[in-house]
Parts: C-alpha cells; sequence; structure tokens
C-alpha cells in the first residue's frame, strides 16, 4: 500500500465508540503515553445525538450510522434485520436510548467460571463505579465523579405508572435500582443523561481528553486492516477521503470497533477461520478459528397497543401545537417527550420460578410504530417489548467480500435455540397478562399486534419470527476465553499474535442480562489499567 501519510504514537485504537473513547481518554491521562484514535464517523455536532428522543431521527441516519442489515435470518421468518450501529464520535453511545443496565452479578461471575481471571462481578465493579457519576450520590454499588452520567428519569408517565402498579398486583417488587444489589423486579430504568442532554462516551470521556496534546483524533478514517510485521501488530491502514495512509503503533494496536467492526477488521487482516480466509484470497496471519463466531444478540417480540387517552409520544408528534410546547418545555427546562429515552420502564421476571435470576426483561415505550425508522403510528400509541436476557442461539459475523468498503455478512440466528423459543413464547404470554390487570385497561384500548387471532404457543412464536427484532445488543464475536474458540485471553490479547487487543462488546463471552452499552464501558475502563500495568481496583479497595 502506498501511504500519503504516516503517523506514530504508541498506540493506535481504531474506532471511538462506547469503549474507544474511554480507552483514548484513560491511557492519555499520562503525558509521556501518545494516542491516535481513528473514526469512520464524523463529529458528534448532529443536533439530534444530544437531545434523548432524538435517538428517533439518527435511527436511519447514514451520516451517523452504519444501518446494517443481517443476511436473510431463518429464526426471523426469513427476513433481514435492520441493525443500527453508530458512526459517529461515540459510536453507539450517541445513537442509542440511553438505557443505563450493567448485566446481573451471576452474569461475571460466570465469566470467571469460564476461566476469564478478574473478571468476576466483584472485580469489575470498581470499573463500573470509576465510570459513573451516579447522580443519586455514592452507596455500595454506586459512585460519583466519572465521566459518565447516571441519572434518574425525570418525569413519571401514567402508563408506567400503570405498568409498575400492575406488575406489583402480579407479585413482582418494586426496584429502583436494577443496577444494585439485584435486579428483580419492576421500575425506571436510570440514564445516561446529563441535565436533559446525551451523555455519550465522546461528551463524557472525548471531548475533555481532546484538549490533551498527546490526543490525535482522527475523523472519517475508514480503517482498511490491522498492518503487521510478522505475528506483531505494528499499525492500521485506513482510507480517508480516499487516500490511504498508515498509522504507526510503537506498542499497541486496540481494536475497539464494536461485534460487527472488530472481528471484521481481523479478518481482513490475515486473523481467523483458515478456510475462510482462503476463501476471500486474504494471506493468513494467524488462524484463530473464533474470530466472527460467537454472535449473540437479544431478539425481542412486541405488543403493540392503541391507547385510550391522548397521552403518548405519538400524539405529541400528531399535533404541531403540541410539538411547539414540546419543544419550548425542553428548551427552558430540559423535561418533556424531547427529554425522554426509549424505554422508561421495565420489568425483570423469571418464565421459570427455580432459575436463580431474571431470565426475560419487559420495557415499556411511550410510542407506537411498525418499525421506528418508519415513523410513529397516526394514533396514540404504546408498546411492550419482551426479550430473553441471556440467549442460547449462537450466529456469526463473516466477510462477505475482501474489501474493506463492503458490510460483512450478520447471521444471528436467532431462536435456533430451543430455549429461546420457548422463552419468547412465555414473554408475550405474560405481558399479555400484565397488560390486561386492572391499573393497565384504562389505557389499553386494543390490541393492534399480535391481536385477538394470535393465541396460541404456535401462533405466538410464528408472530415472534415474522414481527420481532433486535433491541440492538450483538455482542461475543472476537470473545474472551481460555477455550480453542476464543479470540482474545483475560487480559483481552489476540490470541497468536502480539501487540494487538480487542476493547469492546466483542469481546462479552457471553452477552449481559441487559442493555450492553454499560458493559462495554467497564471493558474498556478495566483494559485500561490493564495496559498501564495498574493494580487492579477490585485489589485495590
Amino acid at each position: 500500500m502506498a501511504a500519503t501519510d504516516t503517523m506514530e504514537a504508541d498506540f493506535v485504537i481504531v474506532g471511538a465508540g462506547s469503549a474507544g473513547c474511554v480507552m483514548a481518554a484513560r491511557l492519555t491521562e499520562d503525558p509521556n503515553t501518545s494516542v491516535i484514535l481513528l473514526e469512520a464517523g464524523g463529529n458528534d455536532s448532529n443536533m439530534w445525538i444530544h437531545i434523548p428522543l432524538g435517538f428517533g431521527k439518527t435511527f436511519a441516519d447514514k451520516r451517523v450510522n452504519w444501518c446494517y442489515e443481517t443476511e436473510p435470518d431463518p429464526g426471523a421468518g426469513g427476513r433481514k434485520i435492520y441493525w443500527p450501529r453508530g458512526k459517529v464520535l461515540g459510536g453507539s453511545s450517541s445513537i442509542n436510548g440511553m438505557v443505563y443496565i450493567r448485566g446481573q452479578h451471576e452474569d461475571f461471575d460466570m465469566w470467571r467460571q469460564m476461566g476469564n481471571t478478574g473478571w468476576s462481578s466483584t472485580d469489575v465493579l470498581p470499573y463500573f463505579k470509576r465510570a459513573e457519576h451516579q447522580t443519586r450520590g455514592p452507596d455500595e454499588f454506586h459512585a460519583t465523579g466519572g465521566p459518565l452520567c447516571v441519572s434518574d428519569v425525570q418525569e413519571g408517565h401514567p402508563i408506567c405508572e400503570a405498568f409498575i402498579k400492575a406488575c406489583n398486583e402480579a407479585g413482582y417488587k418494586r426496584n429502583d435500582d436494577f443496577n444494585g444489589k439485584d435486579q428483580d423486579g419492576v421500575g425506571y430504568h436510570q440514564t445516561t443523561i446529563s441535565n436533559g442532554r446525551r451523555c455519550s462516551t465522546a461528551v463524557g470521556y472525548l471531548h475533555p481528553a481532546m484538549k490533551r496534546p498527546n490526543l490525535r483524533v482522527v475523523t472519517h478514517a475508514h480503517t482498511q486492516k490491522v498492518v503487521f510485521e510478522g505475528k506483531r501488530a505494528t499499525g492500521v491502514a485506513y482510507r480517508q477521503n480516499g487516500v490511504d495512509r498508515v498509522a504507526s503503533a510503537r506498542k499497541e494496536v486496540i481494536l475497539c470497533a464494536g461485534a460487527i467492526g472488530s472481528p471484521q477488521i481481523l479478518l481482513l487482516s490475515g486473523i481467523g477461520p483458515q478456510a475462510h480466509l482462503a476463501e476471500m484470497g486474504i494471506p493468513v496471519v494467524h488462524h484463530l478459528a473464533g474470530v466472527g463466531q460467537n454472535l449473540q444478540d437479544h431478539y425481542s417480540a412486541a405488543i403493540k397497543l392503541k391507547c385510550t387517552q391522548p397521552i403518548t409520544v405519538n400524539d405529541v408528534m400528531q399535533s404541531n401545537l403540541r410539538k411547539i410546547k414540546t419543544g419550548l418545555d425542553y428548551i427552558f427546562f430540559r423535561k418533556g417527550a424531547l427529554a425522554a429515552i426509549s424505554a422508561t420502564v421495565a420489568l425483570f421476571a423469571r418464565t421459570r420460578p427455580e432459575l436463580a435470576s431474571p431470565d426475560v426483561k419487559f420495557s415499556i415505550s411511550t410510542f407506537s410504530a411498525d418499525r421506528p425508522q418508519d415513523g410513529l403510528h397516526p394514533w396514540s400509541g404504546f408498546t411492550l417489548i419482551a426479550y430473553q436476557l441471556r440467549p442460547e442461539s449462537r450466529g456469526e459475523v463473516a466477510l462477505k467480500t475482501p474489501n474493506p468498503a463492503d458490510a460483512p455478512a450478520m447471521r444471528p440466528n436467532y431462536l435456533a435455540a430451543e430455549e429461546d423459543r420457548r422463552v419468547i413464547v412465555s414473554g408475550l404470554k405474560t405481558g399479555r397478562q400484565l397488560l390486561a390487570s386492572q391499573y393497565m385497561r384504562g389505557y389499553v384500548a386494543s390490541e393492534f399486534k399480535p391481536g385477538d387471532g394470535v393465541r396460541t404457543d404456535e401462533e405466538l412464536l410464528e408472530y415472534a419470527r415474522n414481527t420481532g427484532g433486535t433491541v440492538f445488543h450483538p455482542t461475543s464475536t472476537c470473545k474472551m476465553g481460555v477455550d480453542p474458540m476464543a479470540v482474545v485471553d483475560p487480559e483481552l490479547r489476540v490470541y497468536g499474535v502480539e501487540g494487538l487487543r480487542v476493547v469492546d462488546a466483542s469481546a462479552m463471552p457471553t452477552v449481559i442480562s441487559g442493555n450492553t452499552n454499560a458493559g462495554a464501558i467497564m471493558i474498556a475502563e478495566k483494559a485500561a489499567d490493564m495496559i498501564r500495568g495498574k493494580t487492579p481496583l477490585a485489589m485495590a479497595a
């Protein structure tokens, strides 16, 4: 490759997303450490990134979003499923629904049981706390002073309050902190919002760090591959504005490109299953069977409802007068519909009483749509979704072509496992029971989907297959572990080569029980200490 420009730093980080912004900020706290951060997207200057409800505006905006689609998936009725992923400073933390969920303590204890030393719940809690500025104040599970603002939902909603009462009536406890002692129960989410504005990792971590002379952020830099000398990573080849360039790393290359981008870059660089690389005509640097394998994602099914009262986001967006009022409420008070997150209230529950922890999540959104990218329904509507927290189905990310500009093939393999099918049906049935409670009946005019004609388990499963979709949590395609399919070791170093790590949600051995953004940030916080050679916080505490 004839590069017209070469830069050099101690570390080259690929991807300024949820993890990459954390890595760049933490590593450059040492003034003697230099970092180049490469991002395929541009600056996070789009107004809608920062207004919480604006996530709907960025959902299909190719200026800030990769707008991926999966391959036709048999478990999803042969449909292609739309997978938005952030392509902008802050990555998916700049376009997500701003729900802050860490996962269950048992998730991380399982990682440790799988051989990942240093990743138990006790080990990772200090890193969740270090990241966090908890507006409630510090306690055993939370801290203040971190870069990521974690705040409460500022305004309740009649539908959400009714849902909490319905859950309480059904025997589920109230839980005001899903990130505390346990996840069980019903309550309002916490959010990554600060004073009515999104707190992405670009806002919380990267922008303050960009004032440092030892950090160089390069936008519109589309990574082509990792550059190797023998089996040592020495830099990153990227393309910017049609020009091929190289960023050289004196110490390490760190991939933070996410569960789709990181395995794609490894494969393009000659690290992955030998047969697949040969099929693509890519010279093998190191055969590593697990690259792109073990893909996991949360698949959801929705119950969409017509509301008896004009109190939903749909109603606001259908009225010019209410839109003006909502805009003024936001501008002057940072409240109202524009300050709302994707799903305000949630229930974590068990589909079988003998389970040790919740295996299904329900959430209420005070709007409804056929597909978010198509706009809201033209009537009062709200939505209950259900999804399995720990799916057993496994998919893959693989190359379609050796061209870095072409999206890879994403094959999630949804609902392939019998347990996944059982849980999604159980979730729909439980959701209907909750909606039929005395508290919810006053808000449900009718069930728009699946509707009265869908009743049996078989019909509910078919409905889930044909209408369900992702809740945008792909993980585990470069999984951490000590088994033959692991891609990185418990220090996130890629097996078989030197000077290369993967630090993002692709390294999760299993998908955590809930939204994945907080977990990706924690992984980067912990990785920064590993790279800096600092004593783990759990040991230091």
